[in-house]
């Protein structure tokens, strides 16, 4: 089962561009989140910007097709130069754009788990993050503190949530789905149990009035991602018993045990049979021996 399941996580991390191939249908849509930050979204993960007197920040960039519509989009909003491009995670749908804006002699900031992802897969310089970091990182920018901070195995084991100190916004990158199934990256270090804590966690760290920037996704709040780990801890509560009963892969399909979420949440990137087939795994073969 392992062998099956890896095959097909590997073939879900193919960079993604073999996904979108009508790039000049594509538009980038802008959505404000409030004073001086933005959302922005297109194909692939979704963009955060803010702007103000120091410049522009932006976190994650898609793919390089999009990139010249993702700068005229963020022109709209400022004229000013970008001076930073921060990656959540390592994934093509986030740093597609990494070359492009390298190139331009905007500085990459990422996690050393995502450099060494990046630096691993052959990309190019201009690509890689110029400043990486272990664990916290803190910039002072447009009179807000953008603190970021890094979870060692969700998502990924580079993922990293921006909080906007003083906007009471942040942007969780793929550490949430909203409205959909989320991806585990087991290869790449990503893990069920870990995203369950960091949404569990994250939920202690916002109010009623946080808005979130999904990963993937609209626009949302406390309450959607109290929605979204509910959701998450109701699946763990289905799928474990399961996993310590010792049934197979197979045999748990056959129960079609989340087929009330499927409908819901099993039209986004991860499809019903791939996502229990990559969290089943995972919680079974973390099970406590």
């Amino acid at each position: 089962m392992k062998k099956i399941l890896l095959t097909s996580v590997a073939l879900l991390s193919i960079n993604a561009s073999s996904y979108a191939q009508d790039w000049d249908n594509i538009e980038i849509t802008t959505t404000k989140v409030t004073d001086g930050i933005y959302m922005l979204m297109g194909e692939g993960g979704n963009l955060g910007v803010s702007i103000g007197e120091d410049g522009v920040f932006l976190i994650d960039d898609q793919y390089a097709p999009l990139t010249d519509k993702i700068l005229t989009a963020i022109r709209e909003l400022s004229t000013d130069d970008i001076h930073f491009v921060f990656n959540t995670h390592y994934h093509g749908d986030h740093t597609g754009g990494n070359e492009n804006l390298g190139k331009k002699g905007i500085d990459i900031v990422a996690h050393d788990n995502v450099y060494k992802r990046l630096s691993d897969s052959g990309s190019a310089k201009e690509a890689l993050p110029i400043i990486s970091f272990n664990d916290e990182l803190t910039f002072h920018m447009n009179g807000i503190h953008m603190k970021t901070k890094h979870y060692h195995s969700a998502h990924t084991d580079g993922d990293s949530i921006v909080y906007f100190e003083g906007k009471n916004v942040i942007h969780m990158g793929d550490t949430m789905f909203n409205e959909a199934y989320p991806y585990i990256d087991v290869p790449g270090g990503g893990s069920w149990q870990g995203l369950l804590d960091l949404t569990k966690e994250t939920l202690t760290t916002i109010d009623d009035e946080t808005q979130i920037i999904p990963g993937h996704g609209p626009l949302t709040n406390k309450a959607g991602l109290q929605i979204y780990n509910n959701v998450l801890m109701d699946i763990d509560s289905i799928l474990r018993p399961l996993a310590k009963q010792g049934l197979s892969l197979d045999d748990v399909k056959k129960l079609n045990p989340l087929d009330k979420y499927n409908g819901d949440y099993g039209n986004g990137f991860m499809n019903p049979d791939t996502f229990i087939s990559i969290v089943y795994m995972n919680i079974f073969n973390h099970l406590d021996k």
